[in-house]
């Protein structure tokens, strides 16, 4: 897959091409149809197939403070999008400068003069152009103007729920991890680098990796969950503590992850968590043994929910 930053980018032999358009937040199972569609379409006519994504998220520029948080970094969302067979990808910077194209200036400077596209693959309720005053309507009529055709998406759904980046968010943020990996199509991903905590864990007997994740980086409700951690390719299981330590006092919010089975030095490394399910809230206990007790437990409700 070929990745350009910036339309501009686009290599000036480029042929005509099939291109869909959107944040892709997530790449869930209705970006995963969009894109899967646009992909089948370019070759069935033998053309390239182009996603187009913006980076930042367009509302932290059209409302500085509003940034959602994300589901995917940009690395893992090349990834997945690779994965579904597209061409080339092109990420533009979302600028205030951008964000006042009109959308007629829109069709034409990106669609056509960058990305020559023949057809473009969008969502039903796809918006584009200053303050979002394009719709497919008022793509379709551009289209002609321009000569391309537009193809509806439907919004895949599941029991009459539609499959949306805030949706998955708003799971995520309640912790319930099984029905994002439903509407994402796997299990949600969190990625960081493991730094040194206070090693309370070790002292405990169950030493835990301390990811520092991004600050953006959507991270489950405090509780207990059963997951995997990735690190250089290998996968092990993990039980993953969100929260403050309450028992201890504890006033920052941190994700710690205890793997199972396991006597090696993460420190400095990046690792990635899938949360496969939440096990229970977080609670506060009078004294050590009984939260030694718990966290044994913990780590056997984990390993069977894994095996």
């Amino acid at each position: 897959m070929q990745r350009w930053r910036g339309y501009e980018s686009v290599p000036g032999g480029w042929g005509r091409s099939v291109v869909t358009i959107g944040v892709f937040d997530g790449v869930h199972r209705g970006h995963q149809a969009i894109i899967g569609h646009a992909v089948k379409r370019a070759r069935d006519l033998g053309l390239q197939s182009v996603v187009m994504t913006f980076d930042p998220h367009p509302a932290e520029v059209v409302r500085p403070g509003s940034h959602p948080a994300v589901l995917t970094e940009p690395v893992r969302k090349a990834e997945l999008i690779e994965e579904l067979g597209v061409d080339a990808l092109c990420v533009v910077p979302f600028t205030p400068e951008f964000s006042h194209k009109e959308p007629n200036e829109f069709v034409h400077d990106v669609l056509v003069e960058a990305l020559h596209a023949a057809v473009v693959v969008v969502g039903d309720n796809f918006r584009f152009g200053h303050r979002a005053a394009g719709d497919v309507t008022a793509l379709e009529t551009l289209g002609r103007t321009f000569g391309f055709t537009v193809e509806d998406a439907p919004l895949v759904a599941d029991d009459g729920l539609v499959f949306s980046s805030t949706y998955i968010r708003s799971c995520v943020d309640a912790g319930d991890v099984r029905a994002a990996a439903g509407a994402l199509g796997r299990p949600h991903r969190l990625s960081g680098v493991v730094v040194r905590g206070d090693a309370r864990g070790r002292e405990l007997g169950f030493p835990t990796a301390n990811l520092m994740v991004h600050r953006y980086a959507a991270v489950p409700a405090d509780g207990i969950y059963a997951a995997w951690l990735t690190q250089g390719g290998v996968r092990r299981p993990a039980s993953v503590s969100i929260g403050t330590n309450p028992t201890f006092s504890g006033t920052e919010r941190r994700v710690e992850a205890y793997v199972l089975d396991f006597s090696g030095d993460l420190y400095g490394e990046r690792v990635h968590l899938d949360f496969v399910a939440h096990l229970r809230e977080q609670r506060t206990y009078d004294g050590i043994e009984p939260l030694i007790a718990q966290i044994r437990a913990d780590v056997e409700q984990t390993r069977a929910t894994l095996a």
